[in-house]
């Protein structure tokens, strides 16, 4: 079974929730034997073709960025050839210009959606959007999401219910690297022997702002890894409210990140909007133990942090953060009980094995009328 995944951006371009979404899911229907491929956009002059975790990834230069949607001529011809090498075109959403490569393509394969978030902040463009997206998720043979709540909660999906599946993203530990004790010590020499961890792209709908308000007048450590938009506006609040343990440490390489997880003594991710649907690096913090802080705003993230026993969900403002994170810093036990309930959590629930079967098994739904 070939199946060609289309998202407007890949690694190792970007290194996004979706595109850890994507990469896991590769990975675990490889497994299974399962062929792979990924349809992309870049920005950078770089090679049509790379090789990835063996799977190949085809980049198309991306000519104009209009409302965070990357734009390119020629990847309506590119998606036609490689959509006909495919069994099965597995787009994720949102990305409209898969919408219009779809809908005026000629190739007849079947197709699925991931379903990764509702459109939030472009309100006014969604109007014009809509009839389009309305006709691409109409006739997609199948929708994903990945938590129940999200589908319930979202005004598209919960009128498409008959044919979405609830699919639990998941992750596969041994495509993380091995920790490095010495990188441990390096970070607590940098940062504190005790910190706070964020990681993330730096947008809009993370709550960072939110996270830095909390931190006033605090003497917390935090470290913030992760690049994008938001970043000057971010280290510009950080000055004005003088917060001295506020480290933005940037884009890091996955070893970098993976000490740094290992080495917090807890993860904080305060995403307060929906376009925050399921939260990756929240469920990779929960896959190395850690103890969570995050909203509650009916996504996928409190499936994810369950309140009161992987850590603490409370309400998207400053003085409800704050006062979660006053009293993690303040209770070692209360810490490492939640630590362990949400490695437990992990192991149950969110695998990349599991995700993988249940991948595997709705995409041969999808080709038995084919």
């Amino acid at each position: 079974m070939r199946i060609l995944h289309v998202f407007k951006t890949y690694l190792p371009d970007t290194h996004g929730g979706i595109e850890q979404v994507i990469r896991q899911m590769c990975l675990s229907t490889s497994k299974l034997g399962i062929e792979n491929r990924v349809f992309t956009l870049t920005k950078n002059n770089a090679p049509d073709f790379v090789e990835i975790d063996k799977i190949v990834v085809r980049r198309i230069p991306s000519i104009l960025d209009i409302a965070s949607t990357p734009l390119s001529i020629s990847a309506f011809p590119e998606f036609n050839k490689e959509a006909t090498k495919a069994d099965i075109i597995h787009f994720h959403f949102p990305w409209p210009l898969m919408d219009l490569m779809q809908a005026i393509s000629w190739h007849g394969k079947p197709y699925l959606v991931s379903y990764h978030s509702d459109i939030i902040k472009q309100k006014k463009l969604l109007l014009f959007y809509q009839p389009i997206m309305r006709q691409f998720l109409g006739n997609a043979h199948a929708i994903t999401v990945a938590t129940s709540s999200y589908m319930k909660s979202s005004p598209v999906l919960s009128k498409l219910k008959s044919k979405t599946h609830i699919l639990p993203y998941g992750l596969e530990e041994s495509s993380y690297p091995a920790i490095n004790v010495s990188m441990i010590e390096n970070w607590k020499n940098r940062i504190g022997k005790r910190f706070f961890l964020f990681v993330g792209v730096l947008r809009y709908y993370k709550g960072l702002h939110i996270l830095l308000d909390a931190l006033q007048g605090l003497d917390y450590p935090v470290a913030i890894v992760g690049d994008g938009p938001e970043k000057d506006r971010l280290s510009g609040q950080a000055a004005r409210l003088g917060l001295k343990n506020c480290h933005f440490l940037g884009r890091l390489d996955d070893q970098s990140v993976a000490g740094l997880y290992e080495a917090c003594e807890c993860f904080v991710f305060p995403s307060h909007l929906r376009s925050e649907a399921f939260g990756m690096a929240l469920l990779e913090a929960a896959m190395y133990g850690k103890p969570l802080i995050s909203f509650e705003i009916g996504s996928g993230m409190s499936e994810i942090n369950l309140d009161g026993i992987s850590g603490l969900s409370v309400k998207p403002n400053s003085t409800s953060l704050r006062e979660a994170m006053m009293k993690m810093w303040s209770n070692p036990e209360l810490r490492e009980e939640f630590g362990i309930s949400a490695r437990s959590h992990f192991e149950k629930n969110f695998t990349s094995e599991n995700m993988g079967k249940n991948l595997s098994a709705i995409y041969e739904n999808i080709l038995k009328p084919h």
